[in-house]
């Protein structure tokens, strides 16, 4: 029987773990709560409609560039430093997830926008050790930091829209 190629195999551990964070951060997120409807949203907040298809979209790429990032380092011998990045990815896809839990169940709103900034610089950390393997490979994690950090302005301009929320 053939081995499976190193990008397959990276691609499904990709996958998979990006899957779990869409399912669980699906779960925590409920934009129809009247908790939620009764906030006071920013004038740059996208319509409702955007959110998921901006996450479904970033969530596939990022797979992708993982994938890649992986299957690269592994294919030059860098276990390492491909074993680092999955692990990098994994906790920044468990943030991803928690962020809801922090926003929309736990309702502390300075909290959510500490926790969407750490998401952000993690993001931003996933783009910068992609870059330094494949810059087309990286491209999808510096759409995905720039996002983030858009969410984290976001978050913070409803916390301070609703300080008494």
């Amino acid at each position: 029987m053939a081995r499976e190629s190193t990008w397959v195999t990276s691609f499904k551990d990709a996958a998979l773990a990006t899957t779990v964070c869409a399912v669980v951060g699906s779960a925590l997120t409920n934009p129809q709560s009247n908790w939620y409807r009764s906030l006071r949203k920013p004038w740059f907040q996208p319509p409702g409609a955007a959110f998921p298809l901006v996450w479904t979209t970033l969530y596939g790429t990022t797979a992708l560039g993982a994938a890649g990032v992986v299957s690269k380092l592994r294919d030059q011998g860098r276990d390492s430093e491909a074993d680092a990045f999955q692990t990098a990815h994994r906790i920044n896809l468990a943030l991803n997830a928690g962020w809801s839990g922090a926003f929309f169940r736990s309702h502390r709103l300075g909290f959510a926008t500490v926790w969407a900034a750490v998401l952000a610089a993690s993001s931003a950390d996933l783009a910068r050790r992609a870059k330094e393997v494949s810059s087309s490979d990286a491209a999808p994690f510096v759409a995905y930091a720039a996002w983030c950090s858009f969410a984290t302005l976001l978050s913070g301009s409803v916390a301070a829209l609703n300080r008494k929320a």
